[in-house]
């Protein structure tokens, strides 16, 4: 499997600069209070153009489609946040975007998806892994009418162009004169955390890498243990929404191989304390995916005490009412 090299997440990066704003690097000094740590600063991504990271690996992908194929449009699977950076980056691109959704993705999520100009298909999974009902979908629809099938994070270019909040978070750590110990990222299907760990791989090799996932869809935690990749069972839902894919992908997983990552699960109820804490100290508004990296800080997952630490929290695409009740439960 091809791993991108530094060079590759940098030209990525160049390009997809001109699409993204540049998200701030927050230092936390409640954070450092409460957790022992000697420094932590948050990589707030929900500020990002669609409220998350998704869009840089979108739009870098879809930098690399050919012309007839840009003309053609693309169609890929997402139960959100992948769904609203594509379409997000589609706009931009001029790209005609279709996203097969699962039924019961955040109704946020598919609204702001269509906001952005794209074509949303809800998939019905039953008992099945909502992925892989959607997965199919949206081959199906690929086939049909010849699009191109795009994955939302299994795929070198995804990775590559995820790579960019890491990229980014290192520069800005050099601007405050520190250098990162431990990196705490959150993860689904791995592109993020793919990205983000080659990146301080190869710029800060010092730094360990935590994969952070909701319990029962540790999938990436498990097959790092195992040296291979593993799937899980289907289980009872987690709030992470945008985290439950079921096994990595195999690009995802030789980058996160080779930078030496290790897996670390949060539980529902330190999501939401981590949502809450977000809100009330940091003034961040985050989704459950978003706050899973903070709740493992948070938590103690890990032992960050003297240590600088950076928490990567990817999204904010919630509604408020679903927002109110996750605080309420915390």
């Amino acid at each position: 499997m091809n791993v991108p090299s530094l060079d590759h997440l940098k030209r990525a990066y160049a390009e997809t600069s001109k699409a993204t704003q540049v998200t701030p690097l927050l230092e936390s000094r409640p954070l450092a209070r409460l957790t022992g740590a000697k420094q932590v600063f948050v990589k707030p991504e929900s500020l990002q153009w669609a409220g998350s990271f998704k869009i840089r690996g979108a739009y870098w992908r879809l930098t690399q489609l050919s012309s007839e194929e840009r003309k053609r449009g693309v169609v890929a699977y997402s139960s959100g946040n992948f769904a609203q950076g594509l379409a997000a980056a589609g706009e931009a691109l001029g790209i005609p975007v279709t996203i097969v959704m699962p039924i019961d993705a955040p109704k946020a999520k598919s609204d702001a998806t269509r906001g952005y100009g794209a074509t949303v298909i809800q998939t019905e999974h039953g008992e099945r892994a909502r992925e892989e009902v959607a997965l199919a979908k949206a081959r199906e629809i690929a086939a049909e009418k010849d699009l191109v099938l795009l994955h939302p994070f299994d795929d070198p270019e995804i990775v590559a162009g995820q790579a960019g909040a890491g990229l980014e978070a290192l520069h800005q750590l050099a601007d405050h004169g520190a250098e990162a110990d431990i990196a705490f990222c959150p993860v689904g299907g791995g592109g993020l955390i793919g990205g983000v760990a080659l990146a301080f791989h190869y710029l800060s090799p010092q730094t360990a890498i935590f994969a952070v996932e909701p319990e029962r869809f540790n999938g990436m935690g498990v097959s790092l243990a195992h040296g291979a990749i593993e799937t899980m069972p289907l289980g009872a839902p987690s709030i992470c929404d945008g985290l439950m894919a079921r096994r990595p992908g195999d690009a995802p997983f030789a980058a996160v191989t080779v930078a030496g990552v290790n897996g670390l699960t949060v539980q529902d109820a330190e999501v939401r304390a981590a949502m809450k804490f977000a809100f009330e100290r940091l003034k961040l508004v985050l989704e459950p995916s978003g706050a899973s990296a903070l709740a493992a800080a948070l938590s103690g997952k890990a032992d960050v005490a003297d240590k600088t630490v950076v928490v990567v929290a990817t999204g904010g695409n919630v509604s408020l009412s679903d927002y109110m009740k996750h605080i309420a439960d915390s």
